[in-house]
């Protein structure tokens, strides 16, 4: 019995503590793709890149609304329906987004649409969303809500 508790405790004192692993492992990204946030849509956020399709405009744009990221949300916003600030609520809690289909919105197109599903604590919004190229960068224009979902 003796022996055991030693080996226990030597054996733990060579294991990293779970806090510190947790501190020094990289956020994943809000978006759903589980990469890396810094090198997924945090390079977007922080203006080092700029999203090449729609489909990772809106992931990007989802996990702004995560992180409540207000100005890369009216960065990447249309200029013609920009509002002039973005309202969060901050009982708001985000778990979640799907996309559910894509058309156009690739580097050979200048509109596209993403259909998705973002999920919340107590239920779901799903939009159809559009988008444009405004000088060579895909931004948001608008989308319609279902409200039967």
């Amino acid at each position: 019995m003796c022996s055991m508790s030693s080996r226990r405790s030597s054996a733990s004192r060579h294991r990293p503590d779970r806090a510190r692993v947790r501190a020094t492992a990289p956020a994943i990204c809000p978006c759903g793709l589980g990469q890396a946030y810094k090198l997924c849509c945090g390079r977007f956020h922080q203006g080092d890149a700029a999203a090449p399709t729609a489909e990772t405009l809106m992931r990007s744009r989802y996990s702004a609304f995560v992180k409540r990221d207000e100005p890369y949300l009216l960065r990447t916003w249309h200029p013609r329906t920009r509002p002039a600030r973005v309202e969060f609520d901050p009982g708001m809690r985000w778990t979640g987004l799907e996309i559910l289909e894509t058309g156009d919105g690739t580097a050979f197109h200048t509109t596209g649409t993403v259909t998705f599903r973002a999920s919340y604590q107590g239920g779901s919004l799903h939009e159809r969303s559009r988008f444009e190229r405004v000088d060579g960068a895909w931004v948001y224009v608008d989308g319609d809500i279902d409200p039967g979902v």
